[in-house]
Parts: C-alpha cells; structure tokens; sequence
C-alpha cells in the first residue's frame, strides 16, 4: 500500500493561520511593505515587525514569501505572459511547480502573494522524495501545458537535491502521452540559466526579477484544476 503523504503539511498551521492570526499577519503584511519600500531589506523588516507581533518562524515565513516591493510586482506584471503559448517552448522550475501543486493535493498551507503567484511553505533543504501525489503534480502540468498547445516543454531540476534523478525519470514517462516534447534536464542551480530565459514558469521571486518573461503557471492549474483549494489571499489590487 502507498503511504500517504501530506507535502508540507504542518499541525500547528491550523491556529498559526486562523482567522485571528491573519487579522494580525494582514496588519504586519501593510508594515512590511511600507518598510521595504522605504528601502529596507525584507529580512531586517520581517524580523522587526515579526519581534513587535511575536510572531512564529512559520509565520515570518509566510510573510517573507508572500511580501513583494512595489517595484517588484509592477515589474513582473509586465514581463508575465497571459497567452501566446501556442508552439512556444516553456522553460520550467521543476522542483518548484511540483512541490507547489503537491502541497495544493496535500491541503497544506498555500500562499497567494502580493505578485500574485502561489507559494508553499515547504522547505527543501536539499532533499526531496516522491510521494503518492508527485505522479497527479506532474500530470496536472502535462494536461495543462497540452491545453496550452505549446511546442516543447523543458525540466531544470537541480542536481545536488536527492532524488532528482528518478523524478526526471516519472517526469518523462508520465509525459510523454502528451503532444509536445519533453525535456528534462538536471543541472546545479537551476536559477542560474532560468533566471536568463523567456518563458519561464516558476514563482520564485529572484528569478521572476530577472528573467525575460514568465508564466504564472502554478496559479492557474490550482485555479482551473483544483478548484477546491484554499490558500491564504496576501494579494493586492493596483
């Protein structure tokens, strides 16, 4: 029997991110923002307002991931592309889209930042094993990016984190019933060659400043696949 695993999922969530937590998570969410635009790293700023809140490493976490400068987010919004997939090829963060939509089947907790992308407080830590939703992750992306119609679709999964190889391998074979190509390639650091490219579809936030152009494809396959899924709302309208 499958062991069921639940990606990301931690107990305490339940009362670190209840309805009064986010009350003051919301109000900590303006302070931070408005610090960062001042010029202040988002480290220092998380940490002085998470001191003031007394908030949990989790939740200066969530804070960290879901917080963007408003430079940042208006320079995203126009790199992001919204259609013209047709016979492109998409290069995309492997690790990250598929941990993302795991912790979406995991009912775990997930972020909808201020840039709009959908993050998880699943840290990797250099290590990553397959679990009984991994196979559902890759093939939700497959269905997708075959909706899209797009020409070729290529993996960097970084090589130094354990078990990369056999997820190239599902990768591969879960894939290759769709009606584009299908490339997965391992390589060191990932960011370095994606954060270079057009097309790419991650939603971490170093590269998305620095890449050519991006899709927000996590958002979309959990907004039109998974439609049940909650997350935690940080986003913010201009």
């Amino acid at each position: 029997m499958t062991q069921i695993v639940k990606r990301g999922f931690v107990p305490s969530d339940e009362i670190e991110f209840n309805e009064e937590n986010l009350k003051l998570l919301k109000k900590a969410q303006k302070d931070i923002y408005y610090l960062i635009n001042q010029g202040y790293s988002i480290d220092k700023s998380v940490e002085f307002v998470g001191n003031h809140f007394l908030f949990s490493a989790r939740q200066r976490l969530a804070l960290k991931r879901s917080i963007s400068s408003y430079e940042d987010i208006i320079s995203r919004q126009k790199c992001k592309i919204l259609d013209k997939y047709e016979n492109s090829t998409l290069h995309i963060d492997g690790l990250n889209i598929i941990i993302t939509l795991e912790v979406a089947l995991s009912n775990s907790t997930l972020i909808k930042c201020m840039d709009g992308t959908l993050r998880d407080l699943a840290g990797l830590r250099g290590t990553y094993k397959l679990i009984d939703k991994t196979d559902t992750a890759i093939d939700l992306i497959g269905k997708k990016l075959d909706e899209m119609k797009i020409r070729k679709a290529i993996f960097y999964l970084d090589s130094p984190v354990s078990n990369t190889g056999r997820l190239k391998s599902r990768i591969l074979e879960i894939l290759h019933k769709y009606n584009f190509d299908i490339e997965v390639i391992l390589i060191p650091n990932a960011d370095v060659i994606l954060n270079k490219l057009d097309h790419v579809v991650t939603s971490d936030g170093i590269i998305l400043n620095t890449c050519e152009s991006w899709i927000n494809l996590a958002y979309e396959i959990v907004d039109e696949k998974l439609p049940n899924t909650s997350y935690i709302d940080f986003e913010i309208s201009y």
